[in-house]
């Protein structure tokens, strides 16, 4: 739930309105949120928002600028004028396999101040930790524009070949050297683990502007008080997330005043010019608003409440502003719609049906198999549902094991549904390289495989044990501790797998059946995730066990 601190007396401007507090708090129930707290001597307020889908509003300008539609001060899509800029980046392709994408634009005119500069702080924090998954799909980066010379080149660069002096240090490092000794670098070095070769930004007098995701350099990128010319870019994994975070960056500068130019980001076979604006548009059913909403509504009121509510609207179609990518489906529109119609005027109906729950028996022996490992020590993950073929298969040198995919993602970093659990655990153990050691986890969770036509769902728990002696008779001792403890006897078959190591893996089969596999981590996978300790793991088909169980 990300949380936005700015000053009352700069919303107020920002909105137009001189706002209370009350007022202010009344507003935020509009962007999913609310006032935490308001100090009246230094006129700091702090907002959090509830959306997390809603990266735009993650600033002032964001949130005012959809105050400023619900007061009726504006309708419709709010204005970006984009001058054409002569600035290109020059995108080579050894970053195409490390951190592919790049986006960005030129912010002129406007001299950054103190409170400015911790606005633009917090709005880059915001999207590239929140939106961006603590800098793995978004990392952003803002520089003084005098003093770099274009075209600008993203490339990636041998470990040690390379010296710059990173921001908040006084000398000259490689790339390597940042990754073992800088704060940064400490904290984010996973993002980079497997890589052979690191991402680097440099202009055309080959200064170093930044090591993408890492840290910004000295010379260009610590942005200082009175600076008016900025240039602002964002790298990562997801082109369509790096987009839009620079949309939403270009809209709040623009509306602080600053002339937006933009730039030309030539790739070897195309280029893209961004700031881009999506113009995506989506057709909505005047009946679909009554069927979920309740409400009859003419032509003319759906228009008012489609524009009030930032798109634009023309003969049924929708047009979706430049800083939003949450809308998949028509009802995404109708909710905006329901909000801004207001819920509490929506008239009530009674209930048709009733109807009692009752916890499917499945779930008891899936509490019980996760209270197992939790007292034999594991630390429990709850993660997404969704994950991407790169983590699945490429980095634990797999094929695929039957991907059903989405069709209409919004992050290539959540483009497919997962197939089992291992690989989640190990980007999970990569991330975590600076907490203690033994490091033990487990997930019980749901996988789903394609296998022709059908998809099959599973219930499946895995889990890995991260530390100097983890190894197959350690791993085999948890694998008996959770199947005896359920009440199972079973048997392990020597067996090879792509992400194990040979002669130290296998099959566990019960009462005839393959219900899972246990194993050591192939050292060429430890590296794609860039730990230095083995790993030992299990996974288990909870759900096959399940039906074991009664018969």
């Amino acid at each position: 739930m990300p949380t936005i601190t700015f000053a009352l007396k700069d919303i107020q401007e920002l909105t137009g309105k001189k706002l209370s507090i009350e007022d202010l708090n009344e507003l935020m129930g509009y962007a999913k949120g609310a006032v935490e707290g308001y100090d009246k001597e230094s006129d700091q307020v702090s907002v959090s928002v509830d959306d997390t889908n809603l990266p735009y509003l993650w600033s002032a300008e964001g949130l005012a600028r959809l105050f400023r539609q619900v007061l009726g001060y504006s309708k419709g899509i709010a204005p970006l004028k984009i001058h054409k800029g002569e600035y290109q980046v020059i995108v080579d392709e050894s970053v195409s396999k490390i951190r592919p994408y790049i986006a960005s634009f030129v912010a002129r005119g406007k001299k950054v101040s103190e409170y400015l500069l911790k606005q633009m702080i917090q709005l880059q924090e915001k999207l590239s930790e929140g939106y961006g998954r603590r800098r793995e799909k978004i990392a952003i980066g803002v520089y003084r524009l005098g003093h770099i010379s274009f075209p600008v080149t993203y490339k990636a660069t041998h470990p040690e070949s390379v010296r710059f002096v990173p921001l908040d240090f006084r000398k000259e490092m490689t790339q390597q050297e940042i990754l073992e000794e800088h704060p940064k670098g400490i904290e984010y070095a996973s993002l980079l683990a497997g890589a052979k070769k690191y991402p680097l930004l440099m202009d055309d007098k080959r200064v170093v502007l930044s090591f993408p995701p890492i840290i910004n350099s000295a010379a260009t990128g610590k942005v200082e008080l009175g600076d008016q010319d900025l240039f602002i870019e964002a790298t990562g994994t997801d082109q369509d997330s790096i987009l839009l975070a620079m949309n939403i960056f270009a809209y709040a500068l623009y509306e602080r005043g600053f002339t937006i130019y933009s730039v030309d980001i030539r790739y070897k076979t195309k280029k893209i010019t961004t700031p881009r604006m999506f113009e995506e548009k989506i057709k909505i059913r005047r009946e679909a608003i009554h069927e979920l909403l309740g409400i009859e509504c003419s032509d003319a009121e759906v228009k008012r409440l489609i524009e009030k509510a930032g798109y634009g609207y023309h003969a049924g179609s929708v047009l979706i502003p430049a800083y939003r990518k949450d809308i998949l489906h028509q009802n995404d529109v109708i909710e905006d719609i329901g909000i801004m119609y207001g819920y509490d005027k929506i008239p009530e109906y009674p209930m048709r049906s009733f109807t009692i729950g009752e916890q499917l028996p499945i779930h008891n022996f899936l509490d019980a198999a996760r209270e197992i490992m939790l007292g034999l020590g594991f630390q429990e993950m709850m993660t997404s549902l969704l994950s991407n073929k790169k983590t699945l298969y490429d980095r634990m040198h797999v094929k695929d094991l039957g991907t059903v995919e989405i069709q209409q993602y919004t992050s290539e970093t959540f483009s497919v549904v997962r197939t089992w659990l291992i690989p989640i655990l190990m980007d999970i153990l990569s991330k975590n390289k600076h907490i203690e050691y033994p490091q033990q986890i487990f997930e019980q969770g749901l996988v789903t495989v394609r296998k022709g036509d059908e998809t099959l769902d599973y219930e499946r728990i895995a889990a890995a044990s991260c530390h100097e002696r983890a190894d197959y008779t350690t791993v085999k001792q948890n694998v008996d501790a959770l199947l005896s403890s359920l009440g199972f006897a079973y048997e392990i078959e020597a067996y090879e797998y792509g992400s194990l190591i040979p002669g130290r893996s296998g099959l566990i089969w019960v009462n005839g059946k393959c219900i899972g596999f246990l194993g050591e981590i192939h050292p060429a996978v430890l590296e794609e995730f860039g730990l230095e300790f083995p790993v030992a793991v299990f996974e288990l088909n909870l759900t096959e066990l399940f039906e074991l169980a009664k018969k």
